[in-house]
């Protein structure tokens, strides 16, 4: 018996990666070879072969950075039009008066004190964090544990604030915070490849045009160099901007 279910696995895996295979090729036939406008690579990328799943259609922007210079790093939070199709998991650093009103705007965990405790023994069960200016003396000894992760609240990616119900509100709704990699790329999810086309093109020029505006002043010359559109298992499509020309 066990021998027949293995056979029948490796039948099923041999099978998936087959069609995984087909799927590649074509869409290799598919993939535009120059940069497009963002109207027209919202197309060629509907136009690929898809999974089964609603992928998650993503961009990639390479700047002209230096990543290890301070001044030259680019991050922030920002709301997109459309949002991005699916939820996140916040929890609030607050006062108790304020608790209330950040569970009720959506936080999965609200507190001060017993919500640090409980990180501290383990708990990590979420995607974003915010915090009140007042409570980030009791969130710094979590440093060494949500920094790594890129879930430390921080003033720079809207996270700590004073108004902890409507960040809770917009982040548990889909906002996005981005920073660049160690490469200087940017990568950010603007959708879902079931959103209509419209949509997917005014997420994606609002983004761009939010880093475009977020170039620091150190930078010279192009500051972004490369667009990619892509899905989570399809190709990327190059985006056409005149300032990457």
């Amino acid at each position: 018996m066990a021998v027949a279910t293995s056979k029948a696995k490796a039948a099923a895996a041999a099978a998936t990666s087959s069609q995984q295979s087909k799927r590649a090729r074509a869409n290799a036939d598919l993939q535009p070879t120059a940069p497009l406008s963002i109207a027209e690579a919202v197309k060629a990328f509907k136009k690929f072969k898809a999974p089964k799943f609603d992928q998650s259609v993503e961009l990639c922007l390479h700047l002209g950075i230096d990543p290890r210079q301070a001044d030259q790093i680019v991050r922030g939070s920002l709301a997109l039009p459309h949002g991005i199709g699916k939820t996140k998991r916040v929890i609030a650093f607050c006062q108790p008066d304020v608790a209330p009103q950040a569970k009720e705007a959506g936080a999965i965990k609200a507190g001060g004190e017993e919500l640090v405790a409980e990180i501290e023994k383990g708990f990590m069960d979420f995607d974003v964090a915010v915090a009140s200016p007042d409570m980030m003396r009791v969130v710094s000894k979590l440093g060494r544990v949500l920094g790594p992760r890129g879930l430390m609240p921080s003033p720079k990616a809207g996270t700590v604030t004073k108004d902890i119900a409507a960040a809770v509100k917009e982040y548990a709704a889909g906002k996005l915070e981005y920073r660049n990699d160690k490469g200087g790329n940017i990568h950010v999810v603007v959708g879902k490849a079931s959103f209509a086309n419209n949509k997917l093109e005014e997420n994606t020029e609002h983004f761009i045009s939010t880093i475009e505006k977020a170039k620091p002043s150190s930078v010279k010359g192009r500051f972004i160099k490369k667009i990619t559109m892509s899905g989570t298992m399809t190709p990327g499509v190059q985006v056409h901007r005149a300032e990457i020309e």
